[in-house]
């Protein structure tokens, strides 16, 4: 649909959270707006579904390539808005991460499968596009994840209608116009809105000319969706909250593993639905970790994301900083604060970790999405495979030891979608991504992640 561009002054404004200034304006499009890009997106899915695969996959491929030519532009867009530094691992290396995804969901295929051709006849499955595709997507990476919805849609003959959150519209909108420029019309097209007066994800999630739903948020919201959308019976893929725990057992090297840990925590500045959450420590060497994970923290510059030598940012927006502060706050009486636990200026709040806390604090049991990490000391690692399964959530979860033989059969036993040995929250598009119990319905990425874009069609014959 035609929208204006992020420089109008209609619409409601977008700010920066490391400054407060307005960025730019985005358009506050109605149910009528919303109506009308979907009949365009039913219209343009007759013949786009009807593509021959060769095409779908050579229009993927120039999506990913002009993804990389506006590569710059995105990024600055990106840090304006949302905060997270150019660098480390900022919004660049999101635009790279978003380019390479493209370029690999592009060279996926979904080839028809022969289970039966005998004497008593053939029978072929095959997989079809679903229809139009309803995406809405979060704060934390407004152009990685809206790659991640719209690309595999594309792949599989779908088209596309995304709404970004209203903190960080003015990239996706970017995005979207540069998809539109080397895509047939109404392939892919961007609503947005302030979710004040009209809340479009719910309208979307309830309209009838949506075939499927992919969503990346909060638990609450991926259970309001799956509500609404159980009217229609879409399709649904639901990437949603996780409370990660991170499991260090006696015989890893403390020294050697404080990066990771870190980055296992605070990449994007902790709001990072695989972001490790929580992190059991072995009481027999609780103190060296300890000492090695602040010793590194010290070490990185928190500032103004356009500030080349920034490496982390201010916290995206006031809701979530308001609920970081909190739960440091309430730790703050419980456990020992090794680093950080003040709040900055504007929105900015420095990495924190504190020590000594347990199941029972607020830090530990809820998602904090925020750049504050717990450590709680255990002595039984069966104990501690316990308390990281004692969670609603099951997204991801991690491994550190110097046997990683030891590390593979522990993983087994945690009971989340994604396991890491030695380091993460580190995904790839070749491996499907996505949580168990109430993190999620369905998996991202990979041949998995793009079934989840089609219908199954068995043909007998």
């Amino acid at each position: 649909m035609n929208t204006q561009t992020p420089t109008d002054t209609a619409g409601f404004a977008v700010l920066n959270p490391s400054t407060g200034e307005v960025v730019g304006h985005a358009p506050l499009n109605s149910l009528a707006d919303l109506d009308a890009a979907v009949a365009r997106a039913q219209t343009a899915f007759e013949s786009w579904s009807q593509t021959p695969d060769a095409e779908l996959q050579a229009y993927c491929e120039k999506v990913a390539a002009a993804i990389g030519e506006h590569a710059e532009e995105l990024a600055q867009l990106v840090t304006r808005e949302q905060g997270k530094p150019l660098n480390g691992l900022g919004s660049r290396w999101e635009i790279g991460g978003a380019q390479a995804w493209a370029g690999y969901t592009a060279s996926l295929k979904m080839e028809a499968k022969v289970l039966q051709d005998s004497n008593e006849g053939r029978v072929e499955l095959h997989r079809k596009p679903v229809g139009v595709v309803g995406s809405i997507t979060p704060w934390n990476f407004p152009v990685m994840i809206a790659v991640w919805h719209i690309l595999p849609a594309l792949r599989t003959g779908n088209t596309v209608v995304v709404k970004p959150s209203p903190n960080t519209p003015l990239a996706t909108i970017r995005l979207v116009e540069i998809m539109q420029s080397v895509l047939p019309a109404n392939v892919v097209q961007v609503v947005t809105g302030d979710d004040r007066d009209v809340n479009l994800g719910a309208a979307m999630s309830a309209h009838e000319g949506i075939r499927k739903i992919v969503f990346t948020g909060s638990c609450a919201t991926g259970r309001r969706v799956m509500q609404t959308a159980a009217e229609t019976m879409k399709r649904l893929t639901l990437e949603l909250g996780g409370n990660d725990a991170g499991i260090v057992l006696p015989d890893a090297d403390p020294a050697a593993i404080a990066e990771g840990l870190f980055w296992g925590a605070f990449i994007n500045n902790g709001q990072t639905c695989a972001a490790m959450k929580r992190l059991y420590v072995h009481d027999e060497i609780y103190g060296a970790v300890c000492e090695n994970l602040v010793a590194f923290a010290r070490q990185i510059p928190v500032g103004d994301g356009q500030d080349e030598s920034s490496i982390l940012g201010p916290i995206q927006n006031q809701m979530q900083f308001d609920k970081v502060a909190r739960l440091v706050d309430a730790a703050k009486g419980r456990g020992r604060v090794l680093i950080g636990g003040n709040a900055g200026e504007g929105l900015f709040f420095p990495p924190t970790i504190v020590a000594d806390l347990d199941a029972s604090d607020p830090l530990v049991y809820e998602e904090q999405f925020g750049p504050a990490l717990p450590i709680i000391r255990y002595s039984d690692v069966d104990e501690a495979i316990a308390a990281a399964n004692a969670s609603e959530n099951g997204l991801g979860g991690s491994i550190w030891t110097s046997d990683i033989e030891r590390g593979r059969a522990l993983a087994g036993r945690m009971e989340c979608g994604s396991v890491w040995i030695n380091k993460h929250g580190a995904i790839q598009p070749n491996a499907p991504f996505g949580g168990v119990k109430q993190s999620g319905v369905g998996v991202e990425f990979g041949e998995e992640g793009l079934a989840e874009y089609t219908d199954i069609q068995v043909v007998f014959s």
